[in-house]
């Protein structure tokens, strides 16, 4: 895990691993993990790599979390990409962690409201993750009404309907705009064609020791536009490293070069 995605797996972790992979052991039909792991590294398909990581990674997310930052968006990102970006009509912004999809969804909605009156604009936004689990769960916009009920009332009757008794799902022109794909942040090369002007990754960071935060954000900073954003979640922190970012407020970072 830590080779391949980033994520540390100290001694703290041993009762969560031991819990998670214990299942994988007993449908495995295996006496012990070494038998496990042996199995994981043998398999030619990926298959097992897939189970592996998708048990061991968390998805935890909801809704308008975090707050702040989307005011923030609204208050200040979007009309700088509006002023900055207004000849090319195009918003280009990175949900790097997306887990279940909530905050992308989050994120496409609020898109949506800022740029409904500024006819000609492209709102895609793309989506990823390394669990195809959530990507396949967040790609199907389904979503329980309990998990909902911190959504502005507003936003459910505009961006979702009913899909049956305990559930919602997003519509159509929320979901066309919205790409899911899987995509490892341990990769060193970013296989995007432009810049990026807005950049979230939340929440994800403390799963990761300090080298590999650096890493990441440096390439990060690499594909946002000069002047662009980079929003970590607020337990995360890279105003002690010398990466391009300048701090704006609490898990906020600008692009200065």
């Amino acid at each position: 895990m830590k080779r391949h995605f980033g994520i540390s797996m100290g001694d703290e972790k041993r009762t969560l691993v031991f819990s998670r992979l214990r299942p994988m052991l007993r449908e495995k039909g295996f006496s012990n993990f070494t038998q496990l792991i042996d199995f994981i590294k043998s398999d030619k398909s990926g298959e097992a790599t897939v189970a592996l990581t998708n048990r061991l990674t968390t998805n935890h997310t909801f809704f308008m979390r975090e707050a702040e930052h989307f005011d923030l968006l609204k208050s200040r990102v979007f009309p700088w990409v509006e002023r900055t970006f207004g000849h090319e009509k195009d918003l280009r912004l990175w949900c790097a962690a997306s887990s279940s999809g909530e905050e992308a969804y989050t994120l496409q909605m609020l898109a949506m409201d800022y740029f409904e009156n500024k006819p000609g604009w492209n709102l895609e936004i793309l989506a990823t993750d390394i669990s195809e689990k959530v990507l396949a769960q967040a790609s199907h916009g389904i979503y329980s009404n309990e998990s909902l009920s911190t959504m502005p009332k507003e936003w459910l009757k505009k961006y979702f309907k009913t899909y049956d008794g305990s559930n919602m799902i997003a519509r159509d022109e929320v979901k066309q705009n919205l790409t899911f794909r899987k995509f490892n942040l341990m990769e060193e090369k970013m296989p995007f064609k432009r810049k990026f002007q807005v950049i979230f990754c939340r929440n994800v960071m403390i799963y990761f020791d300090a080298d590999t935060r650096a890493a990441i954000c440096s390439r990060f900073n690499k594909i946002t536009e000069d002047g662009g954003y980079l929003f970590l979640g607020h337990s995360e922190s890279i105003s002690n490293m010398n990466l391009g970012f300048q701090y704006v407020q609490p898990a906020v970072y600008k692009v200065t070069r």
